[in-house]
């Protein structure tokens, strides 16, 4: 499987360029903004942080120790040095265990304190995301918000606990094996220091050409990934129009095209890799040279030249993880503001009020929209000076052609749209009035257009609508729903598994579940948007009676461009060029003649 979402690689070099950059042209403050947010998170384990830097401080130093000691035990060996054996032998082996258990451990608490953290971001931008004002969070695609929500947390959350202890660690390594180093000799310590600048700076001669392959790389795997999602996902119709042999051939066109992106860059990696090694190796021969020539010359002994070329190493991957800390700190602010966008969108409206309505429920509610404007895009509306109630135990209907309007309302009587201008409330007879909000959303039951089932029991499905349903009460709904009949004679009843968007029902036997489910939470006001276009007449007629039945003062809204039940509905309107108008008796028996 291809990752879509590995990010392309940022050097150091260019990370530092991107920091001047954003400092000149007035943007450092966001980044800034950016990593301020991610330590809000991070000071809720600062006591864990603390312990943290603390162990990798002591492995470090324990590293050092049972390298020293190495260097003592061969200068013992080779006849240097004959004294203190064996304590050079329980100091060496003593801080290698040590370093090695300590190492472990923080490991595993860098694990535990990432995954906590991971979880935490993560439930509390679900939180905000599903919270979140339906206009602005639809800006963003499914994909866009899932990616910014597995992808961009977790580099977040990794580096909101890993960055200032990776800092201190560093510097703390790179100083101290520096320092070590010194101690026996000034010269071999510069040419060790030597290594890794030289390598960062001829690094800068590859950073352009080494972007323009990555973005390749991303752009690529995002494109083949695309093909395949929308390949499984519309399996049905490509089975059904028998072109699988197309659809294989231009998944080996994709492959073929990856491949040769990939190919590219790894001969690049190559090229790029033999020369930068080429120069590692002159800077290392360099300093082994320098090793023999001090060898030679009785100045150091074995032991020291061990240790030197050992810390060398050290040395080079301390000052890299220094300077590496520039591109974690950029992509972390990156990923810190993709997920700040989401959790920075404007909230639902939450009228605290609209508690008062719960006393009301069992005698219903009317639905009112009072001289209501309504537009997706400003200055294009959809719904224009109209007006519209329902009272309880009415079935109104709102009928016309696709796509002028009726999911609109729908959404308007859930509060998760609001009127531009005039309002839109519900109400309870002789009783108080709340405009529509996400707190009044309680008191609805919803059918929406298409297939809502999810992969599931069908127990699993109905109790979406209430969590403690019991068996009983599911039985009841599906009869209501007209939804039984068939359940019944599953091999399991209600227990019954469903695949995904219930695979092995009939559209029609999806629908009468939904239905049921809405059935199920036995709300004043049920809303049923195109939820009945896969039922025969009789059916839905049926249906509809039931739910009538089944509550008498229910307020029931059905949307459909096929009114053949118009002579159920105490009130009919019609949506047109924008305009939600009331027929008259005569209007509506006409129109369901017609049809």
């Amino acid at each position: 499987m291809i990752d879509n979402n590995e990010q392309p690689k940022t050097t150091s070099f260019e990370s530092l360029d991107m920091l001047i950059s954003r400092w000149r042209n007035g943007t450092l403050g966001e980044i800034m903004d950016d990593w301020r947010w991610i330590f809000t998170y991070s000071r809720r384990y600062k006591g864990a942080i603390i312990f943290y830097i603390i162990l990798g401080i002591i492995s470090t130093t324990m590293g050092l120790v049972s390298s020293i000691a190495g260097k003592y035990l061969i200068d013992i060996i080779t006849g240097y040095q004959v004294t203190k054996l064996w304590i050079m032998v329980v100091v060496m082996g003593g801080s290698s265990l040590f370093g090695l258990v300590v190492g472990n451990v923080l490991g595993r608490v860098l694990l535990k304190l990432q995954i906590k953290i991971n979880n935490d971001i993560q439930g509390d931008i679900f939180d905000k995301i599903i919270d979140a004002d339906w206009m602005s969070i639809n800006r963003y695609s499914n994909g866009d918000v899932l990616n910014r929500f597995t992808g961009d947390v977790g580099t977040v959350s990794s580096n909101a606990i890993s960055w200032l202890p990776t800092i201190i660690i560093s510097i703390y390594q790179f100083v101290a094996t520096l320092g070590v180093i010194m101690h026996y000799n000034t010269v071999m310590a510069l040419l060790a220091f030597a290594s890794a600048p030289f390598m960062l700076i001829m690094s800068r001669f590859v950073i352009k050409k080494q972007r323009e392959y990555n973005i390749k790389m991303r752009e690529m795997s995002s494109q083949v990934m695309t093909f395949e999602v929308e390949t499984f996902y519309n399996m049905d119709t490509i089975k059904s129009f028998g072109i699988l042999g197309q659809y294989s051939r231009k998944l080996r066109t994709w492959q073929q095209r990856f491949k040769k992106v990939t190919l590219d860059y790894n001969w690049f990696s190559i090229k790029t890799n033999v020369y930068m090694s080429l120069v590692g190796m002159a800077v290392q021969f360099t300093a082994f040279g320098y090793c023999l020539y001090l060898l030679w010359s009785h100045q150091i002994t074995y032991g020291t030249m061990t240790l030197f070329l050992q810390q060398r190493s050290a040395l080079a991957g301390a000052f890299s993880s220094v300077i590496g800390i520039i591109p974690a700190f950029l992509n972390s602010s990156v990923s810190a503001h993709r997920v700040r966008e989401l959790v920075e969108l404007p909230k639902e409206k939450h009228i605290e009020k609209s508690s008062i309505l719960d006393a009301y429920a069992d005698n219903g509610f009317e639905i009112w929209m009072r001289d209501v404007d309504f537009g997706y895009i400003k200055g294009h509306n959809v719904i224009t000076n109209s007006n519209l109630v329902a009272h309880p135990g009415e079935i109104v209907a709102i009928v016309g052609p696709s796509g002028e309007g009726k999911t609109t309302i729908i959404r308007m009587l859930l509060g998760l749209i609001k009127p531009e201008r005039g309002e839109a409330v519900i109400k309870a007879p002789y009783g108080p009035e709340v405009e529509l909000n996400i707190e009044t959303r309680h008191l609805f039951a919803y059918v929406p257009q298409g297939n809502t089932i999810i992969s599931g029991t069908i127990a699993e499905n109905m109790r979406m609508a209430r969590e403690n349903a019991t068996d009983e009460e599911i039985v009841e709904a599906l009869k209501i729903a007209c939804a039984w009949d068939f359940v019944s004679l599953m091999p399991k009843g209600i227990d019954s598994d469903l695949g995904e968007r219930g695979r092995g029902l009939s559209e029609g036997q999806a629908q009468r579940i939904a239905i049921a489910r809405a059935v199920l939470r036995d709300a004043p006001v049920m809303l049923l948007d195109e939820a009945t276009s896969a039922l025969d007449v009789t059916t839905e007629r049926t249906v509809l009676k039931n739910i009538v039945r089944q509550r008498p003062d229910k307020t029931c809204i059905v949307t459909t461009h096929r009114p053949t039940v118009l002579n159920l509905c105490q009130r009919v309107y019609r949506v047109m060029s924008t305009k939600i108008t009331e027929l008259s008796e005569e209007e509506s028996s006409r129109m369901a003649m017609d049809f």
